[in-house]
């Protein structure tokens, strides 16, 4: 009969284990990134509802200082993520996701209410399958992670020039061509990143899985997010507000 004992149950333990693990980091993260994208589009509705998104929108200073403001958080929560106690992460992503929702109300102001939906239903699809590819996936993803990566900085600079082109028609060619490319760099960015998080949360020590390091993986989840679909509100909002 010894011969037909199955396998302990404790041999299971750190493969189970591991797999909590992964899956309470991933939890909080995708929490954390669907309570910051909340505040943004609350933030973006009532302030859209007021007249102080046309004062945005009328303000190069403010509508500006609105964008580098949440950028700059940005850069704290990331370079400080060892340092950043998991509350003040927490305070800094809402702050973070407030801001991007008064921005984004003058953005908004452009489109009619059917094309911004339909941008986010569409990125909402295409960013859980590449979410699920990325945290799924055997294949590593690193490779083609940075070359998305490098397609991201160029398509981040592509957009500060298209700033100083007066042409109309070239900068209206010039948009196109950078929402395309930007539509397959975050699309790609989205699998990296799930697939770099699920590997954060096995290397993680214990205490750390839902801490400072899930809040700062919910802000790149949630920067990858916005940007797929302002790219695709380039492309299918047909619908412009005069």
């Amino acid at each position: 009969m010894d011969r037909f004992e199955v396998t302990p149950s404790s041999a299971f333990q750190p493969v189970a284990a591991s797999a909590e693990k992964v899956t309470a980091f991933l939890r909080s993260v995708y929490g954390w990134m669907f309570v910051g994208l909340g505040i943004s589009a609350a933030v973006a509705v009532g302030v859209a509802n007021s007249d102080f998104a046309e004062v945005i929108r009328r303000t190069p200073g403010l509508y500006w200082g609105l964008w580098i403001a949440p950028f700059v958080l940005a850069l704290v929560l990331q370079f400080r993520v060892e340092r950043l106690r998991p509350n003040t992460a927490a305070g800094l992503f809402i702050v973070y996701a407030a801001l991007m929702g008064a921005w984004l109300s003058a953005v908004f102001s452009y489109y009619n209410g059917p094309s911004i939906a339909v941008a986010f239903v569409v990125t909402a699809g295409a960013f859980g399958a590449m979410a699920l590819f990325g945290t799924t996936t055997k294949r590593s993803l690193a490779g083609a992670g940075h070359f998305f990566y490098m397609g991201f900085i160029g398509v981040f600079f592509a957009l500060l020039m298209s700033a100083f082109i007066r042409s109309a028609a070239e900068n209206a060619a010039l948009q196109f061509v950078i929402s395309v490319v930007g539509v397959i760099v975050f699309t790609g960015l989205t699998a990296w990143k799930a697939q770099e998080l699920k590997q954060l949360a096995l290397a993680l020590p214990e205490g750390q899985a839902t801490g400072t390091y899930a809040v700062v993986g919910a802000l790149q989840l949630y920067i990858t997010f916005l940007n797929l679909f302002l790219m695709l509100l380039r492309l299918l909002g047909g619908g412009r507000r005069n």
